[in-house]
């Protein structure tokens, strides 16, 4: 089975509730039908009923309507601005529910910015235990391939310039979640233009600080750099240039040396070799709430709730 095809199976396991904030948005409204027919996971509309589509209610999904009587108690404390009586912030509130465990998880972002989604998880549920930098991967996946085709990408979305020990802790993130949305171990490659010593640079020396970094955090995880991403990937390519290497070509963590290199590598990747991009994910919080691309389609929200609920299956760490 691929992949893509075995989210589904996954997420059925522990068919959480998962929050949707932007139920007005058309291709989430489509997300949250499909979804609702499928039964792996229990779409939870967030969003007054007076806005709704009907025919979105017809199928039977659950609303949590923050108008509705007593509702804006339930949250006050960590939304005390919502006593006022004004309009909700449907992202926030969802957040919230998700806080108070009223909902498992919650996805957002086909409206809303990744800044707005972030501002949201920090503010009302924190960061992981062990981790201050919260940031992203995506998750590389090629036509039909399998668990151990799949590659994380990581970070594409949240920090610009990280600093060593912020990418040690990007990566030890992105481990977490791959256990949980892939299912296998990780095998860490900290990227750069230079392998294991053939050029220098600020940014060949700070990669090497980050790898030093993360082996004192998660000395039995598999890694090495820095490296090029071919002696990462391609086991031949890794013989020749880093011969020795634990990782020996067969990477499947790629940690890049900035948000630069990150978001052109997730992008360039799937417009040169067909495969399919899944994300952001968001990694760091204490609480499974993804990001979304605003260009998502109905099949990517589809396949970020199964993700987030994969993630739900974890101490709140991730």
């Amino acid at each position: 089975m691929s992949f893509l095809a075995g989210l589904r199976e996954r997420a059925a396991r522990t068919n959480p509730r998962i929050g949707f904030p932007e139920a007005t948005e058309t291709r989430t409204a489509g997300a949250i039908r499909r979804l609702a027919e499928e039964g792996a996971v229990r779409p939870v509309v967030v969003e007054s009923v007076a806005n709704l589509d009907p025919g979105l209610q017809e199928c039977g999904v659950e609303v949590l309507d923050p108008y509705a009587p007593g509702r804006r108690g339930e949250v006050a404390d960590l939304l005390p601005e919502i006593s006022s009586g004004g309009p909700v912030d449907t992202l926030r509130f969802a957040v919230a529910q998700m806080h108070r465990g009223r909902l498992n998880g919650v996805v957002a972002g086909a409206r809303s910015a990744t800044a707005d989604v972030l501002r949201a998880g920090l503010r009302i549920v924190g960061t992981a235990e062990g981790i201050r930098t919260v940031s992203s991967s995506f998750y590389r996946v090629p036509p039909g391939g399998s668990s151990d085709d799949v590659l994380t990408f990581t970070d594409a979305a949240v920090v610009p310039a990280p600093t060593p020990e912020q990418l040690a802790e990007i990566a030890q993130a992105a481990c977490r979640a791959r256990r949980l949305i892939v299912g296998d171990e990780p095998r860490v490659a900290f990227l750069s233009y230079s392998t294991l010593g053939s050029a220098d640079g600020d940014s060949v020396r700070a990669v090497r600080d980050a790898v030093r970094e993360f082996r004192e955090r998660e000395p039995d995880v598999i890694c090495d750099g820095e490296l090029q991403v071919d002696a990462a990937l391609v086991p031949e390519v890794a013989t020749i240039k880093a011969p020795g290497s634990s990782l020996a070509g067969r990477a499947n963590v790629l940690v890049f040396p900035n948000l630069d290199a990150g978001n052109i590598g997730y992008k360039l990747v799937p417009r040169l070799a067909g495969s399919h991009a899944l994300g952001p994910v968001l990694q760091g919080l204490a609480g499974p709430l993804n990001d979304l691309s605003r260009g998502a389609s109905t099949e990517d929200i589809v396949h970020m709730a199964y993700i987030t609920a994969l993630m739900t299956e974890a101490p709140r760490e991730l």
